[in-house]
């Protein structure tokens, strides 16, 4: 959920998805302008805070990068609760983790904040056969309803 208080909005988002689809390079390059070529995997989750300046208020964005290993799976709804928005993010050159996105948004739709924001992230555009799982996501989302779709490389800050 937000909070609002004097033009100042607290807002938690978490991240969601497999593990080695660019979770943390995804905040680390949004918090810190950072990418790291090789990313240790998250245990549990990590958390990390960003404030951004939207019109004439204050945004304070509450970070949660969850582990994509399946036996932290259980843990996600301890993260996601109460979340203003959620990212799910998936890599394009892997079907499998694209089915598990496509799982998380199911989840979520179910079980999480029903006013949440989610979004659909394809990450590392810059692999290969970019276009074949451009159409699948594509076809996911108007499929299922109030969803965005981004795709990203964060190697390279490309975001189509």
């Amino acid at each position: 959920m937000a909070t609002i208080g004097n033009n100042h909005l607290n807002a938690k988002l978490v991240l969601l998805g497999d593990m080695g689809t660019g979770k943390s390079s995804l905040v680390l390059r949004f918090v810190k302008g950072q990418f790291l070529e090789f990313q240790e995997s998250t245990i549990g989750a990590a958390f990390f805070s960003q404030t951004l300046a939207v019109s004439d208020a204050t945004v304070k964005l509450e970070i949660w990068d969850t582990a994509g290993q399946e036996r932290y799976h259980s843990l996600a709804p301890m993260y996601y609760r109460g979340a203003a928005a959620a990212i799910i993010v998936y890599d394009i050159t892997s079907t499998e983790s694209f089915e598990r996105a496509k799982k998380w948004v199911l989840e979520l739709q179910k079980q999480g904040n029903p006013n949440m924001v989610t979004a659909l992230a394809g990450n590392k555009v810059d692999l290969q056969d970019k276009k074949k799982r451009s159409q699948l996501s594509i076809a996911f989302v108007k499929r299922s309803g109030d969803l965005n779709l981004v795709f990203s490389s964060l190697q390279f800050l490309v975001e189509i």
